[in-house]
């Protein structure tokens, strides 16, 4: 919802040109409230007032705006202003924020750059979307390791405002391999011996990750371990960059926002809802619609397939949605419990058996207490002044525990597939799942009705 409380009072100071009251504006308020007051401003008008605070500021309550409207902002403000405000910038923020913005903007806000932003944009911009070096940021502290106590306060409290952090104190030699860390509170704490070598309190087992890693894994790294931030490391493990706890914040929403587009069926969206056009927002879901209505087609030739045993059998039609459903969300469950397993690192693909035994017994378990339930079902529905044998009864109660049983096992086996073949394991949505097992449930359903209906 649009926050329109200030909103008469910053259209006054933009009509009678207050740059004092605009400027207290600017300052007042946390930098998020500030955003959040101006967004029912227009683009033309948010940069008005946000240009009369000092540069700081501008890059503090900037980095709360929406990023589509930092674009719009990019593309139709005054660039040598926005030139210097973007060079201010965290330079994963100025990554993000740039790489969205037109290529002829791009080369222009870049030219007004100082040389050494805009080298580290060019270098950062190279790591895969996705990868620990496209979210790294590389204002981060490093000693080095031949410094003292007093020596490394004197260099942190001098460069202290040009990081991003300094709880954490990264130790490197003369080519910037990574050799130890050094927190904010060993440092003062070991001030009473204020001559001894940072060499000598850095701790050495360091958690670090290549810069090549997946995004994902290094989240749920520093999540397990309960880090601020964690080095990224290149092949020689020269440090690179570090990422902190906030883009890790970030990295698992996005992970988090991917995985229940998947789940759901619909391709990941670039950007918000409200953002996506009708049109790409139709062809995400479409593709997956299709390939829905390919699985539904093919439970319809099933059915078409077994004309002749339904016909014969009236009353196994109405509970051909109680077997398909009871198959469908005993997949989805285990598809669900399978895949966030493995996105947090609960299970490998070496677990595999243990996974399949697992999901066997609950399937047995779960498709036990359904086949009770079938059982009684049963007596509602089949007809009772037909000679159908002494076994009609269990049609519905054996289908159910065979259709839950191997629900579950398709449910929990398709996600390990999928990641031992390096394909992302929230493809094997919830809806897909459904959609095999749903054939499955009626082979099972028509095979189990004949052997016990009409035994040869």
């Amino acid at each position: 919802m649009v926050n329109t409380l200030f909103l008469p009072e910053l259209r006054e100071m933009l009509a009678t040109g207050n740059d004092q009251e605009m400027a207290e504006f600017c300052t007042a308020l946390h930098p998020a409230r500030t955003a959040d007051f101006m967004v029912g401003l227009t683009n033309d008008e948010l940069w008005q007032v946000l240009a009369h605070a000092d540069i700081a500021t501008q890059v503090d309550v900037f980095s709360y705006i929406e990023h589509h409207r930092q674009i719009e902002i990019l593309e139709t403000q005054d660039r040598e202003q926005l030139a210097r405000l973007v060079a201010q910038l965290s330079p994963d923020d100025r990554v993000d924020l740039l790489q969205g913005v037109d290529e002829s903007v791009l080369a222009d806000i870049l030219q007004r750059m100082p040389v050494e932003e805009r080298r580290d944009f060019l270098r950062l911009s190279q790591y895969p979307e996705g990868t620990a070096g496209a979210v790294m940021t590389t204002d981060f502290a490093k000693l080095p390791e031949t410094l003292t106590v007093r020596q490394a306060m004197e260099e942190i409290s001098r460069q202290s405002e040009d990081y991003e952090t300094i709880y954490y104190l990264y130790i490197v030699d003369e080519e910037d391999h990574l050799r130890g860390l050094v927190s904010a509170r060993q440092l003062l704490t070991s001030m009473r011996n204020p001559e001894r070598l940072i060499s000598e309190i850095m701790e050495t087992d360091l958690i670090a990750v290549r810069v090549t890693d997946d995004q994902e894994d290094v989240a749920n790294s520093v999540a397990r371990m309960d880090l601020l931030a964690i080095p990224v490391v290149d092949p020689e493990r020269r440090v690179l960059g570090i990422i902190t706890h906030d883009d890790v914040i970030d990295v698992m929403r996005e992970e988090a926002t991917e995985d229940a587009h998947r789940s759901g069926a619909v391709d990941p969206l670039d950007e918000t809802y409200l953002q996506t056009s009708v049109f790409t927002l139709t062809w995400k879901r479409g593709i997956w619609l299709a390939v829905l209505f390919f699985f539904a087609l093919m439970t319809a030739f099933a059915l078409q397939r077994f004309e002749e045993p339904f016909e014969t059998w009236a009353w196994l039609v109405p509970f051909i949605p109680l077997v398909i459903s009871s198959g469908g969300n005993s997949g989805s469950q285990s598809a669900t419990l399978i895949i966030t397993a493995l996105s947090r690192g609960h299970i490998t693909l070496k677990d595999y058996r243990k996974v399949m035994l697992r999901e066997l017994k609950m399937g047995l378990l779960l498709g036990g207490g359904l086949a009770l339930m079938g059982f009684l079902a049963c007596f509602l529905f089949v007809p009772t002044d037909q000679p159908l044998g002494p076994y009609a009864t269990l049609v519905v109660p054996l289908t159910l525990l065979l259709v839950v049983v191997c629900g579950t096992l398709t449910g929990s086996v398709l996600p390990l597939v999928f990641e031992k073949l390096g394909w992302d394991p929230a493809m094997m949505s919830n809806p897909f799942v459904a959609g095999i097992v749903d054939i499955l449930g009626i082979l099972i359903y028509v095979t189990v009705a004949v052997r016990l209906l009409n035994p040869v």
